[in-house]
């Protein structure tokens, strides 16, 4: 059997190529329009599913202390009398003080978890133990916390573990320093850390950390009233014997007072100047900043003169160069005397971390980052400087600018790559935008913020301040005025109280 042949007839007409593909051009736009809204619906989900941490925060209301989480939700219920302190704020564990007596100080203290269900039951008192710098800044120690039991204390670490038995009839905090505790027994100090390891004995009637750093060591007096130093390794770098150490160190050697001679020494008590100055302010290499009848100058460890004493302030930068002040103005001046940066600020900071200066004068609220070279690369106000996320964050010409730590501008998409929304200024107000710099938040607001960790983001409208969670949808309306609050931060409808430093939030 013959197979048939496909054939046009004559009837039909011929194919139109033009039109055919035209017909598949406009298959491909509906296909190519379908796949844009799936993406945009797409980003939209991961948008909404983007998870970001948990974390606990102490609330004031109606004059009283509870907590939140950061959805917002009350986890224990603003009943109390005293701020609830909270020692790491990842974890639910909340310290609570309770039958206060102002009169003679006393008071009971317990740690509850977030269905407020009393933890760590077995002590008496339970307490966070707060720390806090040369600026005031406060914390509370990382995964430890001080109980009593029978009267005496010890330390614990968050998961309930016993770090320090019940033995001390006291444990402090070393101001300034983080991770090392005072103990006293019987009137004698001692030293732990943070896991409970000894450090020194209860030997002393006074320890100090010698700077702020606990790796540089500790400065210990013993009961005939020398003064000597024992590193964190628990080694004793020098033997109680001085009547007086200086908080300075630098390059293994340290400032000493001997029979009224200060001097410089090292741990093998080798003597380097004498009597050549009033005090020492920093050691660096082998360079050392003296005061000298109200002067700042530098001398070296042979007591050769570097930089005359005719400063009124001398601090170290970096390589060779110092921030001094003369005449009530500062500059950058050279080991070898040379000015690299005129006396014409206010104020010049040395930011070591990054590897800038930054630079004030009086007459502007600006300020001036400047790189190593004392180039100018920023001029605004320094809103942030994150170390986290790498970044400075500048107010210039009433926009937020962004820069890394090479001083290169960045957009804020680059730089908080974490965020769902970023703020965005058109025509004099703000709005907030996605990755892709869609406009996902209209431009109504006459201030913002950028997202916090959390979340969300913090908008001023006709003067009031409210919050966006990290959709852009409005999870306080804009009421609060907020103008003694120095940072404006919301945790959904709660907002940062005035004293950051306690670090609560309220209504």
């Amino acid at each position: 059997m013959r197979r048939a042949r496909a054939r046009r007839y004559n009837g039909e007409r011929k194919l139109n190529i033009k039109k055919v593909i035209a017909v598949i051009m406009a298959f491909l736009v509906i296909i190519m329009f379908f796949i844009g809204i799936r993406e945009l619906l797409k980003g939209d989900s991961n948008l909404n599913e983007k998870a970001f941490s948990l974390a606990y925060y102490t609330v004031y209301e109606e004059g009283k202390w509870g907590v939140i989480d950061t959805k917002g939700n009350r986890v224990i219920q603003p009943t109390y009398e005293e701020m609830i302190t909270i020692p790491d704020n990842t974890k639910p564990i909340f310290i609570c003080t309770e039958n206060v007596n102002y009169n003679d100080g006393t008071y009971t203290s317990k740690a509850i978890n977030e269905k407020s269900k009393v933890i760590f039951g077995e002590y008496d008192k339970v307490e966070a133990i707060d720390n806090h710098d040369k600026n005031n800044n406060l914390w509370y120690e990382n995964n430890v916390l001080k109980v009593q039991k029978d009267g005496k204390y010890g330390l614990i670490n968050l998961e309930g573990k016993e770090l320090l038995s019940c033995t001390q009839d006291a444990i402090e905090p070393i101001i300034g320093t983080k991770s090392v505790f005072i103990t006293t027994t019987n009137g004698k100090k001692g030293l732990v850390d943070s896991m409970g390891k000894v450090i020194i004995l209860n030997e002393y009637v006074e320890i100090t950390s010698l700077t702020e750093k606990y790796e540089d060591g500790f400065i210990v007096k013993n009961e005939q009233g020398k003064y000597g130093i024992i590193n964190y390794d628990t080694t004793v770098a020098i033997e109680p014997k001085y009547d007086e150490i200086s908080h300075i160190y630098g390059n293994g050697m340290y400032v000493v007072r001997d029979a009224n001679i200060v001097k410089v020494v090292n741990a093998s008590g080798e003597s380097f100047i004498e009597n050549k100055f009033n005090e020492v302010k920093e050691i660096n290499v082998d360079n050392f900043v003296i005061k000298i009848n109200e002067k700042y100058g530098i001398i070296n460890k042979e007591g050769e003169e570097k930089i005359p004493a005719e400063y009124e302030n001398l601090t170290y930068a970096f390589s060779n160069y110092y921030i001094a002040q003369k005449d009530g103005k500062y500059g950058v001046i050279t080991i070898d005397k040379q000015e690299a940066l005129p006396f014409d600020y206010s104020n010049i900071t040395y930011l070591s971390n990054i590897g800038v200066f930054q630079v004030e004068k009086s007459d502007s609220i600006e300020s001036q980052i400047l790189d190593k070279n004392f180039n100018v690369k920023v001029t605004g106000l320094i809103a942030e400087i994150n170390q986290d996320k790498n970044y400075i964050r500048v107010r210039e010409n009433g926009e937020y600018k962004y820069y890394n730590f090479k001083l290169e501008q960045k957009e804020n998409t680059e730089m908080l790559a974490t965020n769902t929304i970023f703020l965005s200024k058109k025509d004099g107000k703000y709005g907030y935008v996605n990755e892709k710099g869609v406009v996902v938040v209209d431009y109504i607001y006459e201030d913002a913020t950028e997202q916090n960790k959390y979340g969300y983001v913090a908008v001023k409208k006709d003067g009031k301040w409210g919050s966006l969670d990290a959709k852009g949808k409005v999870v306080c309306e804009c009421k609060y005025t907020l103008e003694n609050v120095l940072v404006v931060d919301f945790i959904n409808q709660w907002h940062l109280a005035a004293d950051i430093n306690a670090n609560y939030y309220t209504k």
